[in-house]
């Protein structure tokens, strides 16, 4: 039998925390993950964020930087019987003075005592916990494993991101991928932040000899050809949510359509898809119209209750609401800048005139002095500056012109009026 060649995803995983791309807010000098590996200690951690970021990569690289033994494990194929052997061998290995790196990949299908079980082992330092989730580990966690992993965000990855690792590919490869610009446009959007999914593609098509360089038809010919060998837990389960995804942005309901069926055809879990949803709501909806969301969780609810088929009409019917529904990102663009300046501007305290004074000393020191109740004026709108004082105001929401956000746009600019007459 001719021995199957190793994915290109797996021949251009990086080998160090310098070759990794993106993930900048925890690589580098004086971030967290590379502090660790200076020091050669780690701590037991949770990596959280979308496929295709290098959960996996990181944990290797940490485990081979730390000259620690690496053992992997997935939750969902492994059992009680599989962590009690690891935790045989681990127990060993500590006894002669070494510590090992268990990476367990989507931790949060373990169960309450499945979980449970790391504790001791995680608490004498006998493994290294690293796990890795595309879900909330706040909510899918047990809090006293929580509280024993330090949570590290990963990011999906930008354009420029996987525009790096074209190029790496591509260097690799010794040859330019057959694409126009705008093909190679469509599969860096294809692949939706996921380094992996982009590998995957690039692998497809340089097997490809044309003529002519592919242009946006022929690379979206190319990936339907590949999505019914569609696997729920490979790349094909990430091409079509991705492709799903991008028709109800682009507001086609009959491509959402043919999109969502297609993956319930090819055995998706039809939550999986409606976890999709609700992120599109907030993400690309938004409060362009507020309805989205409440809708999309009346589908999801409503299948949760009826199970399918009979519950698939009711996502369904979300799906073609999100599809119409007017399109913002303004709440999507306005909270990683507010998230940034928190981070960069300190502990900042709030300006004194919004502090409550419970005591007599806080009065005296000016806590909740100048406060304007806002419902005694006639406006009901006091405008006065909530911001810290060092800060001054800063604008982070800015709402489209589309939908229920013309509204709020309306208010917005009324109360910046107020605010510039009552600051004369």
């Amino acid at each position: 039998m001719p021995k199957k060649p190793i994915p290109l995803a797996e021949r251009l995983r990086p080998q160090t925390l310098e070759e990794v791309v993106g993930q900048r807010h925890l690589i580098g000098p004086g971030k967290p993950l590379s502090r660790m590996v200076e020091k050669g200690q780690l701590y037991s951690m949770i990596f959280w964020g979308p496929p295709g970021t290098g959960k996996t990569t990181l944990a290797h690289i940490l485990a081979t930087s730390c000259g620690m033994p690496f053992v992997s494990l997935s939750a969902i194929f492994s059992g009680v019987a599989d962590l009690r052997k690891v935790f045989e061998g681990a127990q060993k290995t500590f006894e002669e003075g070494i510590s090992t790196l268990l990476f367990v990949d989507e931790i949060h299908r373990f169960n309450k005592a499945q979980q449970d079980s790391f504790l001791p082992y995680v608490e004498k330092g006998i493994i290294t916990l690293v796990g890795a989730t595309t879900e909330n580990p706040s909510f899918e966690l047990n809090g006293a494993l929580l509280s024993r992993c330090q949570v590290f965000s990963l990011r999906r990855l930008s354009s420029e991101d996987l525009e790096e690792i074209l190029k790496r590919a591509e260097d690799y490869l010794g040859k330019p991928l057959p694409l126009t610009v705008e093909g190679k446009t469509l599969l860096i959007e294809l692949a939706d932040g996921d380094g992996r999914a982009l590998l995957n593609l690039v692998e497809v098509i340089s097997a490809e000899t044309p003529s002519d360089p592919f242009g946006p038809v022929e690379v979206a010919e190319l990936v339907t050809k590949r999505a019914p060998l569609y696997d729920k837990a490979q790349e094909g389960h990430y091409n079509l949510i991705s492709a799903l995804h991008k028709s109800l942005r682009g507001s086609d309901p009959d491509a959402s359509l043919y999109w969502f069926a297609r993956m319930l055809e090819g055995g998706e879990d039809p939550l999986y898809i409606g976890r999709r949803m609700i992120r599109f709501a907030s993400e690309d909806v938004g409060l362009a119209d507020p309805q989205a969301l409440v809708q999309t969780l009346a589908g999801v609810e409503a299948y949760e209750r009826l199970g399918s088929p009979e519950g698939e009409l009711a996502l369904v019917q979300a799906l073609i609401y999100l599809a119409t529904a007017p399109k913002s990102n303004a709440i999507y663009r306005a909270y990683p800048q507010a998230l940034k300046e928190a981070r960069t501007s300190g502990s900042l305290m709030p300006p004194k005139h919004i502090l409550n004074a419970p005591t007599g000393l806080m009065k005296k020191e000016g806590y909740g002095e100048g406060y304007i109740y806002d419902h005694d004026t006639p406006e009901g709108f006091s405008g006065q500056d909530y911001f810290p004082e060092e800060m001054g105001r800063k604008t982070f929401y800015e709402p489209v012109e589309r939908g229920f956000e013309r509204d709020i746009q309306k208010r917005l600019a009324y109360w910046k009026k107020l605010r510039e007459k009552k600051a004369v």
